[in-house]
């Protein structure tokens, strides 16, 4: 069994998941109802039901299903920018000792929005929004004092071309 740690409207659920359970969960009906829900996160069950095929209730019990699972989230996308945060950064970090404890301190903070481990000259990725550059400074300093981080690299976002969260349901 695999734990996740999601996001909902309410703060944070841990999810127990079984290796490969989502997979399962993931036919081609499933497929068609995450790309409605990825067109409008807010379209009506009804509506999703008429255009994969299935009833409403049938729809709410997939939806439902594909997140206790961990497969989807559904979430309001905000800009950055028009909520105040005009300064973003990708973080690279060197790290020593066990990689995945360290990115789950990481990712336990607050500041942080995006932890990944990664190949190659860093360690591991970490993507924060902050108020200014000052927040920015705030936020390194405190990375740099987390127990396993041996150096950090800041990779400050000058303009977004693109953001989507529509990747496919291959």
């Amino acid at each position: 069994m695999a734990n996740r740690q999601l996001e909902n409207g309410n703060g944070t659920r841990r999810v127990t998941v079984r290796e490969g359970a989502s997979h399962a969960l993931l036919d081609d009906v499933a497929k068609q109802i995450i790309e409605q829900l990825q067109e409008d996160g807010r379209r009506p069950y009804a509506t999703i039901g008429k255009a994969v095929g299935l009833s409403e209730a049938a729809v709410r019990q997939r939806v439902q299903r594909l997140l206790d699972a961990g497969v989807m989230q559904i979430v309001a996308v905000t800009d950055p920018l028009q909520l105040g945060f005009p300064r973003q950064a990708m973080i690279g970090l060197r790290t020593d000792g066990d990689l995945e404890s360290v990115a789950d301190r990481l990712a336990e903070l607050e500041e942080i929005d995006y932890v990944v481990i990664t190949a190659g000259s860093f360690d591991l990725l970490a993507e924060v929004v902050c108020r200014n550059d000052e927040h920015l400074l705030e936020i390194l300093q405190k990375l740099r004092g987390v127990a396993g981080v041996l150096s950090t690299e800041a990779f400050v976002y000058l303009k977004l071309r693109k953001q989507t969260y529509t990747w496919g349901t291959a």
